[in-house]
């Protein structure tokens, strides 16, 4: 079963190979979630500042009854935060909100703020400052791993020519319909684990019909088929949902789909729109103080 399966990091550290996102999912709900979470058989759960809700997953942790040990939590660092005081200040905040000893991973969520996401200013000395933040943390045992998160390669390059400590990961939107293969490709031969946000494309997947046929051929849901594409990409997906039975269903992938079908898949017609949350960088939009607040207003409803 994934759900105990785990890959292993360039510094020895074993990851569980399915985790659960939990973008969106507000603070006074996720704790449950992640109870429900772990119930459903889940270790790997995937948190950031940005998300407002690290307090209410350690929560749901502690409420869990499984040993804090047992988990593998990640937490972002701000995309913001692009100088070395502000980076440590964030680091310590996530571990004080939490009420943890240690994270297990901590990545920067974006080397652009999220209102300057795809611009010419790719911040490199802001990152290299943040990224020895991370190094102190994780010398220091606050952070058992450290990586990257929608980094594109001349901002890898930019860490890794400062870099006393490598990356391990490198999380990208990566799904059907909008695989960045020549990033996976880049990313793996720096020792990365690439890790897959957003599997399901937002939802929008689930209503895509090439992709409802080959589901229907295999016998699963499209979210398991979505789930299985990147896991069989050498990818660590992070499906994010807040009902059980979804939880229980996309750690249920213990199918494979042929190397035929994958070249279908990753021939599939790309994704441009992903509804309301088209807005959001990731998926192409461009944030601005009207939109931030939309987005804010809108996580604290969900």
């Amino acid at each position: 079963m994934i759900l105990n399966e785990n890959y292993k990091l360039n510094n020895g550290i074993e990851i569980p190979k399915l985790g659960l996102g939990t973008w969106f999912i507000n603070n006074k709900d996720v704790s449950q979630v992640v109870v429900d979470a772990a119930k459903a058989g889940y270790r790997h759960i995937d948190t950031a500042q940005a998300y407002r809700n690290e307090a209410g997953v350690a929560d749901g942790v502690r409420a869990s009854g499984i040993k804090r040990e047992e988990f593998f939590i990640t937490s972002k660092l701000a995309a913001e935060a692009k100088d070395y005081k502000k980076a440590v200040k964030s680091i310590d905040g996530s571990l004080q909100k939490m009420k943890l000893d240690y994270l297990d991973m901590m990545i920067i969520h974006s080397p652009q703020p999220w209102t300057k996401f795809r611009g010419q200013d790719r911040y490199f000395e802001g990152n290299a400052m943040a990224w020895r933040a991370l190094e102190e943390a994780y010398t220091a045992g606050k952070v058992r791993a450290i990586g990257l998160s929608n980094f594109e390669k001349e901002d890898i390059d930019n860490i890794l020519k400062h870099a006393k400590v490598k990356p391990m990961v490198n999380q990208v939107l990566a799904h059907i319909g909008n695989t960045p293969f020549d990033l996976i490709d880049y990313s793996q031969e720096k020792g990365m684990l690439v890790e897959g946000y957003s599997p399901v494309a937002h939802g929008v997947l689930l209503n895509n019909k090439p992709v409802q046929e080959m589901a229907k051929k295999y016998g699963v849901t499209v979210a398991q088929l979505c789930v299985r594409y990147d896991l069989q990409l050498g990818l660590l997906p992070l499906p994010k949902t807040s009902k059980f039975n979804h939880m229980v269903n996309n750690g249920d992938v213990d199918f494979n789909i042929t190397e035929e079908d994958m070249k279908i898949l990753k021939a599939i017609e790309p994704i441009t729109d992903y509804g309301d949350a088209s807005m959001m960088p990731v998926y192409g939009g461009q944030l601005n103080l009207k939109s931030m607040v939309k987005m804010v207003v809108s996580s604290f409803k969900n």
